[in-house]
């Protein structure tokens, strides 16, 4: 008895030898990276979720529109359009209350960029898309922003994560694709983001200069020289007085230099017992919703076992092709070898009906 065994991320193509004579294909997959230091996420099955979406009407903010990177920014423009900007009214009424923070919002109350990025947080969540909050700054004395809040939201069309600024309701793009904030820092860092484009609004009108920030584009992306990113991302369905964990990329950049916030170095360095130092970037920038698979062929059997990590995960789905629809299936599929060729997709799916990046096996027959 001959086993084949395959593990889909590592790209290989084996074949059996003996009885067997099926083999699998590679077909470049997305990539998967596990998330090992991320330690919590928005429930997306949570009763606060769907309260959230129901009182301010969210659902109608798409008008119909069916693609995900679309969807997500006109919901950033719609948080933009409905909280003012006010960086000095400390204290602020309802705090970290994404709820409070809409009411008081909607009768003109204004708010700082931690405010615009825990509300962008839970709705971008509330529809599925996997959301997380970050804190950066440009680490020097002259800047006029010594620290902003954001997020960076997965996009599964792109299989990447990029940064998103609900504040001023912009992003940063390189031949097309939206950047994430360490993907902004390196750029900032090779040539002061010359290569880059700062877009606004859903249409992604490119900006050198944004009257409203008063600030070039230069001086925005220095912005995401110093990043941290928080471990729990749960401040809408499971806040609480808990002290969060900050992780910060340990690169040469960072060993070499001083986070200046204001006039002193950050508080982190006095806090070291709160930071966590990641030195692969992989782990930061780990692939949720996406599959990686093994596949163990065995007197014509073949075993699937599928892995991921996707938040609130309804479940696995599987099409085969051509032409079948998607069903439902465990995370260990079984196969009965029987044709010469099988064409199999798989995805994952949360409870918002969100689909991850599709992930596709062939095996065949070659005799």
């Amino acid at each position: 008895m001959k086993t084949l065994l395959i593990l889909g991320t590592l790209g290989i193509l084996m074949s059996a030898c003996g009885g067997n004579n099926y083999y699998i294909e590679d077909n470049d997959n997305p990539v998967y990276h596990r998330n090992t230091v991320f330690e919590s996420f928005e429930d997306m099955s949570s009763p606060g979720i769907s309260h959230l979406i129901t009182k301010y009407r969210l659902d109608t903010i798409f008008h119909g529109e069916a693609d995900e990177f679309k969807r997500i920014l006109l919901l950033r423009n719609w948080i933009k359009s409905v909280i003012p900007i006010e960086d000095y009214a400390d204290p602020y009424p309802g705090a970290g209350d994404v709820g409070k923070i809409l009411d008081y919002a909607l009768e003109g109350q204004g708010y700082h960029c931690g405010h615009f990025m825990r509300v962008q947080n839970a709705v971008m969540n509330s529809f599925g898309y996997v959301t997380r909050t970050l804190g950066a700054g440009p680490g020097v004395q002259e800047a006029r922003f010594s620290h902003h809040g954001a997020n960076e939201i997965w996009i599964n069309k792109y299989n990447k994560w990029f940064m998103s600024d609900a504040k001023y309701d912009h992003h940063f793009e390189k031949d097309g694709k939206p950047l994430s904030a360490l993907e902004i820092r390196n750029e900032y860092l090779k040539n002061e983001g010359a290569d880059i484009l700062m877009v606004k609004g859903p249409d992604r009108t490119p900006l050198e200069y944004d009257d409203e920030m008063d600030m070039e584009k230069t001086e925005f992306a220095q912005t995401y020289t110093w990043i941290t990113w928080d471990t729990h991302n749960d401040i809408f369905t499971a806040w609480s007085d808990r002290k969060n964990m900050l992780i910060m990329y340990d690169d040469e950049y960072n060993q070499n230099n001083i986070w200046i916030r204001g006039t002193s170095p950050h508080w982190i360095y006095g806090s070291p017992e709160n930071l966590r130092l990641v030195q692969d970037r992989n782990e930061i920038y780990f692939t949720p919703n996406t599959i990686a698979s093994g596949v163990k062929i065995e007197d014509n059997i073949a075993v699937i076992g599928l892995e991921s990590f996707t938040p609130s995960l309804k479940e696995y789905q599987l099409k085969t092709l051509p032409g079948n629809e998607w069903v439902g299936i465990s995370p260990e599929y079984e196969l009965r070898l029987r044709d010469q060729e099988y064409e199999l997709v798989f995805r994952t799916v949360n409870y918002a009906g969100v689909a991850g990046p599709e992930h596709r096996i062939r095996i065949y027959n070659r005799r």
